[in-house]
């Protein structure tokens, strides 16, 4: 029997070979859910005695952690942490991990690709030629992206590199840094200025209480006629329906959305269903070398914590033992 049991909550990806090799070799047995509903995780906490939880969307209640008195961590595979319950963890001393910077490349790649396929109409032409419709002058008017103004929103890891990258690419950058953060030939402005002067709004930013709804009806109204917002960050920090009401009065010319609330969204409604819009799964985070790296530094966070040695990336300040 094994030492310890870990709670896994939930995947995205087909197999689980890395964290079970991680884990099995460190004296951990995984318990994996079948199903991320609450009551089904905390029966399971309950019932292993679990001593740490793995996540990557499930919401990780105060029920689910307090199943178990043994929890030691709760590990978040990917970058947010909105899913989890830090205020209860931290008022226990549980520890709160995630991997900050497991898939900068891999997001910063894809907000650059929804924004070429909004600028050279990729949907959409792909969308009629499969139906048959063969007429490159069906489109809108395109521009060319070189000497266009990309607006980022939130200057972290992923924000600092999407700048790099767009001006090798002859984009103007502007940008919104609540930390103070800047980088060599972008502009540091505010929001208004930002959405004002902008052909595409990349949303880069964590969705806290502050953030939840702060791109709404009020901030579609500033943004130019043409422009278009790309949201690779969380689906919360968009009010959609205001989007819907944005798209439908010609207040910016289409979005591209990774992220939404809820996910899945439901496809058959504005804005989701907006031909103007694209929509992804949540992909962006997804690449072979993305995946295996948050997947092993995971599971060896976890096996770090149980062994009483403080693991890398903890969010609420606390060390093991």
């Amino acid at each position: 029997m094994a030492k310890y049991h870990v709670l896994l909550t939930d995947y995205a990806w087909e197999e689980l070979e890395i964290e079970k090799k991680v884990l099995a070799d460190n004296d951990v047995e995984l318990i994996v859910s079948p199903s991320k509903d609450e009551q089904t995780l905390v029966e399971l906490a309950q019932k292993h005695q679990v001593d740490a939880i793995m996540t990557n969307w499930a919401l990780v209640t105060e029920k689910v952690i307090s199943a178990s008195p043994k929890v030691k961590i709760v590990a978040r595979l990917g970058i947010g942490l909105d899913n989890i319950d830090i205020d209860y963890c931290t008022s226990k001393g549980i520890l709160v991990t995630n991997t900050p910077d497991y898939c900068l490349t891999e997001v910063a790649e894809h907000t650059l690709a929804l924004m070429f396929a909004c600028a050279r109409k990729v949907a959409m032409y792909h969308h009629d030629t499969m139906s048959g419709k063969y007429d490159l002058t069906a489109g809108p008017i395109m521009r060319r992206m070189e000497g266009q103004t990309l607006g980022i929103v939130g200057l972290g890891n992923i924000g600092m590199l999407l700048a790099q990258k767009a001006k090798c690419l002859g984009l103007n950058v502007l940008a919104t840094s609540r930390s103070g953060k800047s980088i060599e030939g972008v502009k540091t402005v505010e929001m208004d200025e930002l959405l004002a002067e902008s052909d595409y709004v990349a949303l880069l930013i964590p969705a806290t209480p502050e953030t939840k709804k702060s791109i709404g009806a009020e901030q579609f109204k500033k943004m130019k006629p043409t422009a278009y917002l790309i949201n690779t960050a969380r689906g919360a920090i968009v009010d959609h329906d205001a989007l819907a009401a944005a798209l439908d009065a010609g207040e910016l010319a289409g979005a591209a959305l990774d992220v939404q609330d809820p996910e899945p969204c439901d496809l058959s409604v504005a804005p989701y269903n907006d031909p103007r819009v694209i929509i992804t799964p949540h992909a962006a985070f997804v690449s072979v070398e993305s995946l295996e790296n948050m997947r092993s530094r995971v599971s060896r966070q976890v096996v770090d914590c149980l062994q009483g040695t403080t693991p890398e990336n903890v969010r609420n300040g606390f060390t093991a033992g």
